[in-house]
């Protein structure tokens, strides 16, 4: 299936199966054979990319399926008991570990669709066939035929809750598109100003430079904020609370983010670069940028930074 012309097969792709010490990938019990080592390298030859379990999905596994150690700011689930139905697209969903990892919380009222490109659809449709409540259907980021498809057909007139993405943010030709496709599914029909969908984005950094253009036009159209962590030993001893994904390697980021009010009134410009530029953003035809996650950068690195040397000052 390998293609040169397929985003999942770039020229010169190197990849190698990842792997986790984390419990998420171990929690999936039997379906730990579908992304294991051996599994992950077999669905690269065949799939490229979207065959590798990439680091930010053991970050998100770990946020919306987590341990009894673990305790998130935002968390993905104030109240168990009482929460609403879940209706969540995931975008890029890959090889499906998110999905077979939230599937397991879904009840029958619940709407679960993975999506990718329809070429990686049989791989998904594989590996999450045991999975309860899921849905698997094509989604090509900037589609917006593709995304009003699984409207119609899945979703049943219910507005969204969540869109998920996991380890999206990388190939500079990919941004806009996938920029495109997230207001779309945080706009009519899929959701509305006063019924916002919840995006939960989690992202490893691999080139600032090239990834930033992406969040800056993010943070025009969306609020968000990194998620915080708290660890709770066995002896109940509660750490301080700190940026989810400040121990990882990356680093990596998880966010969650909700559209801005007042861009329900904006016009989303055609053109790929006009949209990264800001155009049409706050309503103006004028390129402009967000500056919320340097920002974030800035906060979280200083402050990971002091907190290192308080803790190296302390031993």
């Amino acid at each position: 299936m390998s293609n040169s012309r397929s985003p999942n097969f770039p020229v010169g792709l190197n990849i190698h199966p990842s792997c986790s010490d984390f419990q998420s990938i171990q929690e999936v019990g039997s379906s730990f054979d579908l992304y294991g080592y051996a599994a992950q390298e077999k669905a690269i030859q065949q799939y490229g990319i979207a065959g590798r379990v990439w680091e930010a999905a053991y970050a998100i596994n770990l946020y919306l399926n987590p341990p009894p150690s673990y305790l998130f700011d935002p968390p993905f689930l104030n109240a168990p008991d009482k929460r609403p139905e879940f209706t969540i697209i995931e975008l890029g969903s890959g090889s499906g570990l998110v999905g077979s990892i939230i599937s397991r919380s879904m009840t029958e009222k619940d709407i679960l669709v993975l999506t990718d490109l329809p070429e990686v659809c049989s791989l998904l449709e594989s590996n999450v066939k045991n999975s309860r409540r899921v849905d698997v259907r094509p989604l090509a980021w900037g589609n917006a035929e593709d995304a009003i498809k699984i409207a119609r057909e899945l979703l049943q007139g219910r507005s969204l809750t969540h869109v998920l993405c996991s380890d999206l943010v990388y190939f500079p030709e990919l941004l806009a598109p996938l920029l495109r496709t997230i207001i779309q599914l945080s706009s009519p029909p899929f959701s509305c100003a006063t019924d916002s969908v919840e995006v939960i984005v989690s992202y490893k950094v691999r080139s600032l430079l090239k990834e930033t253009p992406f969040w800056s036009a993010f943070g025009l159209w969306f609020t968000f904020e990194p998620v915080l962590e708290q660890r709770v030993s066995l002896e109940g001893i509660k750490s301080h609370w700190r940026r989810f994904g400040a121990d990882m390697e990356g680093p990596i980021f998880l966010f969650v983010a909700q559209r801005r009010p007042d861009s329900f009134g904006w016009t989303v410009p055609q053109n790929d670069h006009e949209l990264l530029a800001g155009v049409g953003a706050l309503g103006t035809p004028h390129p402009k940028e967000s500056d919320t996650f340097e920002s974030l950068l800035f906060m979280t690195f200083h402050g990971e930074e002091s907190e290192e040397r308080v803790e190296s000052d302390s031993t």
